[in-house]
């Protein structure tokens, strides 16, 4: 597949390729009469980070400041789609958040900070260990998403079509959804956001829960069977990378979309990898502890992202996977 002749230089340390007054790729650029035009603003999907090596990746995007307030969680409605159970409720502070219970919670959480963590609009998420929610019950694990008063959601972008293909940040976080072994990659899994008060439209990948499991390779029909998510340990187990050929890299990904990877470049692995190794393993850690998972499990999973960094950061320039057999 051949590569997009588009510019891959940043401007103003933000990733991005339309003007302010610009409506995002695949957006309708005029509503018919009577119907609301789509809101426009500078698309955004990665800024240059300047504090990697001290970012929080406890509290994450939000802060320890935006954490909500758990005095009170009351049930607002049933949020639909998708493979996990999603609530829409208030916190104390009558701010509204999306609860997700069940396996994907704890996966999603620690994504969210690794993507963050270098440089990737996100959303604001947090593990909350046990929480009851005021009309339905309690329950464990349950990942709290921000719906902050300022953000509107609009509608998905799509990996084919959007403002930064070909540019090396695109290709990054493709990269990037291998490592978190995030095998459900999908246009309807995408979000673009609009923040008013900055006037950006944030290009996001909005659901990160099939993050940290199994992605085998193997018989189509069987690693559908096989592939799994938020299980350290087959995540632990799971190869990374396969080889370099002409200056491609190929990952062992089995997942879905996999026409994404037919065109990674040595320096683009090289690129995300180095933002990654900026990161200390405590860093690491506390993503996962973010996420409530046990010492054992931080362990494994610190383990495992430590060395995919290290197999992207020690690719050869010229062209080999640059580690001894």
């Amino acid at each position: 597949m051949g590569r997009l002749a588009v510019s891959r230089s940043l401007v103003a340390l933000c990733i991005v390729a339309l003007s302010a007054s610009s409506a995002p790729a695949g957006f309708a650029q005029g509503k018919s009469e009577g119907r609301e035009e789509a809101p426009r603003g500078t698309p955004v999907l990665w800024r240059m980070p300047s504090d990697i090596s001290s970012r929080d990746l406890f509290h994450g995007p939000g802060g320890e400041a935006g954490r909500p307030d758990l005095s009170r969680v009351t049930f607002v409605e049933e949020e639909t789609g998708g493979f996990s159970t999603k609530y829409r409720v208030k916190d104390g502070a009558g701010r509204v958040w999306v609860a997700k219970i069940g396996k994907e919670a704890q996966s999603e959480t620690a994504a969210v900070r690794l993507v963050w963590a270098v440089g990737y609009v996100t959303e604001i998420n947090y593990l909350v260990p046990r929480l009851t929610i005021e009309g339905k019950g309690t329950f464990e694990n349950v990942r709290l998403e921000a719906r902050p008063e300022n953000i509107k959601r609009l509608d998905e972008w799509k990996w084919s079509e959007n403002p930064f293909a070909g540019t090396k940040e695109l290709q990054g976080l493709v990269i990037l959804m291998a490592l978190l072994n995030n095998w459900d990659i999908k246009d309807s899994n995408n979000k673009v956001l609009h923040a008013r008060d900055r006037g950006e439209l944030h290009y996001i990948v909005s659901d990160l829960g099939a993050t940290f499991g199994r992605v085998k390779s193997g018989a189509p029909v069987i690693w559908r069977i096989r592939r799994n998510r938020n299980d350290p340990e087959d995540y632990f187990k799971d190869p990374f990378l396969e080889d370099v050929k002409r200056g491609n890299v190929l990952l062992f990904y089995k997942g879905k979309r996999q026409d994404l990877f037919d065109d990674l470049r040595v320096e683009e692995a090289r690129w995300i990898g180095g933002l990654l190794a900026r990161l200390t393993d405590e860093q690491l850690g506390d993503a996962f502890r973010a996420a409530n998972y046990t010492p054992d499990e931080i362990r494994l999973l610190t383990e495992a992202v430590r060395t995919r960094i290290s197999e992207l950061v020690n690719l050869s320039p010229g062209g080999s996977l640059g580690r001894k057999d």
